[in-house]
């Protein structure tokens, strides 16, 4: 492997800017990688290399001219395919957007320019988000790189492959119910959901609007603050878009004294034996560097998976109704309009799609409205307070990422329920907008990794990041996977 290609975000931005490395030498050594390792693991839809080396090029020339381009200068950064590029395919793994070039790009995309990133594809995702294993893509499920016959999660899995892998030393997700988060443990690196409204969502394709939030993918608890750092902050073309200032994610420190509460509910049914020695071990570990830990309880959150998919559907089935065959993508044959618009969706859907849409469009229909998605935004509600009230007692929760390592592919692909559930842990933080992270805590007996999952009240990303850079120091360091086979 080149050593570029083991180098955090951070050190080559320094060397870039330092002269030490050019960025187009950056650039290369990933895309030599990524164009090596992609045949195995799926994790980019569309990767031109022409255009990465071009826009190394222009780093190169204006630090040659005496400019800084910015904290992330040279830095690859892979993008997830639901999220605009201006010019390049923007497919959300779906058929139905296949053609679409959007002639725009979204916010974090112009924050990432600005930085002097080097935009380094776009990445697989389960289509429009929905799915936790990525099978749910049009275009072939992404693999885990450390078992290329298990899931890399989803929705967010070409992302996490891709950094874990060393294709990228970043990347970009989205996380509507742990769509960063879970593939991140799967594939052993750090993820991070920040607080609703840091991140201008302008330019992601809606999935569920109340609850999606883009957010780092990295190897690190530094690199994965610096990614953040550069997209975070208002934009007024987002109405959702806060204008808190954006926290101090360099702060540093350990962990003595911080109060970091582990609630009951997450270590029930189906939390594996593996998942649950590592999440132990790691929590003792903090204890005996000074974290007080203490067991707290949600008892809401047992209903977080109910909740979440009938809010979700509820908000996808009006967001992609957009999809006619009218105005962009895929268009459908048909005698008349009614026709199209059922030829376009039957061929442009995929089966996952189609099945929430469903759901939504019962939930939110005359007669069951009260019934279902009124009563399921009371609960939401009351998640909130009942979070609200756990951070007075407490500045961090603590728990597994996911209740298993990742599984193998197939496996859960004919049982939605049993999908869903992959995503138990996580779905919480987005109900109650709160910032949450996961981080690489051990490995199962079979050498998988796991992940431990820390989350703070709103807004609280500095104590967030502060906690996880003292709590990587403590666990086991990032491990390569192995090389593919040959």
């Amino acid at each position: 492997m080149s050593g570029l290609c083991q180098e955090g975000a951070a050190a080559l931005a320094a060397a870039v800017r330092g002269r030490e490395a050019s960025a187009v030498e950056v650039a290369d050594a990933h895309l030599e990688r990524a164009l090596r390792w992609n045949d195995d693991v799926e994790a980019f839809l569309h990767l031109e290399p022409e255009d990465v080396r071009r826009q190394a090029r222009e780093i190169d020339r204006r630090i040659a001219a005496g400019e800084d381009p910015g904290p992330l200068a040279g830095v690859p950064v892979a993008i997830k395919d639901n999220l605009c590029v201006r010019g390049q395919p923007t497919t959300c793994a779906s058929r139905i957007l296949e053609p679409f070039h959007p002639p725009y790009d979204a916010h974090v995309v112009e924050r990432l320019r600005a930085a002097g990133a080097v935009l380094f594809g776009k990445t697989n995702l389960d289509e429009f988000a929905m799915g936790s294993s990525t099978e749910n893509s049009a275009f072939g499920p992404t693999r885990n790189p450390f078992d290329l016959a298990r899931t890399a999660g989803g929705s967010s899995g070409g992302s996490a492959a891709a950094v874990a892998a060393g294709l990228a030393p970043l990347a970009l997700g989205s996380d509507t119910g742990g769509s960063i988060r879970q593939p991140a443990a799967l594939c052993g690196v750090v993820g991070m959901k920040p607080t609703y409204g840091l991140v201008s969502r302008y330019g992601l394709i809606a999935f569920a609007s109340s609850l999606d939030q883009i957010g780092p993918f990295a190897r690190t608890v530094d690199d994965a603050a610096l990614l953040l750092g550069a997209i975070a902050g208002h934009d007024p073309r987002d109405a959702t878009s806060s204008a808190e200032p954006v926290p101090d994610l360099r702060q540093r420190g350990d962990v003595k004294g911080l109060r970091i509460g582990v609630p009951r509910e997450c270590f029930g049914e189906g939390l594996s034996g593996d998942v649950r020695a590592a999440v132990d071990a790691a929590l003792r570990r903090l204890k005996d560097a000074g974290a007080r830990i203490e067991e707290v309880s949600l008892p809401l959150s047992v209903h977080g998976i109910a909740v979440y998919y009938i809010v979700a559907p509820s908000e996808a089935s009006s967001n992609l109704a957009r999809y006619d065959g009218v105005r962009y993508g895929l268009r459908g044959e048909g005698r008349s309009v009614e026709e199209m618009f059922s030829e376009t969706r039957g061929e442009g859907f995929g089966a996952e799609v189609k099945r929430r849409i469903l759901l939504g469009t019962f939930a939110l229909s005359s007669g069951y409205y009260e019934a279902y998605y009124g009563r399921a935004q009371k609960v939401r509600a009351a998640m909130r307070h009942e979070m609200e009230d756990c951070f007075r007692k407490v500045d961090l929760l603590a728990s597994p990422t996911t209740p298993t390592a990742a599984f193998a592919l197939g496996e859960k692909a004919s049982d939605p329920l049993a999908m869903y559930l992959s995503d138990v842990l996580t779905v919480t933080a987005n109900l109650c907008g709160v910032p949450a992270l996961s981080l690489s805590c051990g490995r199962t007996a079979e050498g998988l990794p796991v992940g431990l999952q820390l989350t703070a009240r709103r807004f609280g990303e500095a104590t967030l990041f502060r906690a996880a850079r003292a709590a990587e120091a403590l666990l086991p360091a990032y491990a390569w996977p192995p090389e593919p086979p040959r």
